[in-house]
């Protein structure tokens, strides 16, 4: 998808989007399959942080979303409040195939809260490509829905789902429910391919997930 203006020229909508989770989640690795975010992007050394500008196209004209991504910062504990200021919308992203990344989901939830309360949230699995190695499955993921969040099973490696987050959050901000993406995002090409049964058969196990009742103990983990 190609943009005629750089996203330093851009002066459409563009939204601060906040980018969390535990380190070795493939958060960076994430917002770099977005080409544009890639060869934009900016340093912000006060707070230790990479801010890629990704580009969107849609039936409503062109979006930018301007991704913080902490640069492995979380391995000190505890972001600077600074790093999570005028957000307006944020992705938690954990490993599947590493249960302690989702226990500590709630950690990041609660930060991002603090400081900026209302903000419409995805969360995301990533690492879906490695169906064999997954130790998070889809009826143990109940974190969004006790707090209204939107919930996505990705795979940065092979693009799986890349856009679904950014056009829920695009949709949200927006206030247009209609919202599409004309063209797919400028994604470098996958470094994996997805096994198709695996992704039919996770895809049918979130979607049984969402049926089934949620816990009733109050423990976000399992």
């Amino acid at each position: 998808m190609a943009q005629q203006m750089s996203a330093q020229e851009f002066t459409g909508p563009r939204f601060k989007l906040v980018l969390v989770g535990d380190g070795g989640t493939g958060k960076t690795t994430f917002v770099k399959r977005h080409i544009t975010g890639e060869f934009e992007k900016k340093y912000v050394a006060t707070l230790g942080v990479d801010v890629h500008p990704l580009m969107f196209n849609t039936n409503h004209g062109p979006i930018c979303f301007d991704v913080w991504d902490t640069a492995g910062q979380e391995k000190f504990g505890g972001l600077r409040d600074g790093y999570y200021i005028n957000g307006n919308c944020a992705i938690i992203m954990f490993d599947v195939t590493a249960r302690i990344t989702y226990s500590n989901v709630p950690t990041w939830h609660r930060d991002l809260v603090r400081v900026c309360d209302n903000i419409p949230m995805v969360l995301c699995g990533n690492k879906v490509d490695l169906s064999k190695e997954r130790r998070v499955k889809p009826k143990q993921i109940t974190f969004h829905r006790k707090k209204n969040l939107q919930y996505y099973d990705i795979s940065a490696k092979s693009n799986y789902n890349y856009e679904k987050p950014f056009l829920w959050l695009a949709r949200r901000l927006s206030g247009q429910p209609d919202l599409e993406f004309e063209a797919m995002p400028a994604l470098a090409p996958p470094e994996v391919a997805m096994d198709a049964a695996a992704v039919a058969q996770a895809e049918r196990e979130l979607q049984e997930a969402q049926q089934a009742p949620l816990p009733i103990d109050d423990d976000d983990d399992f």
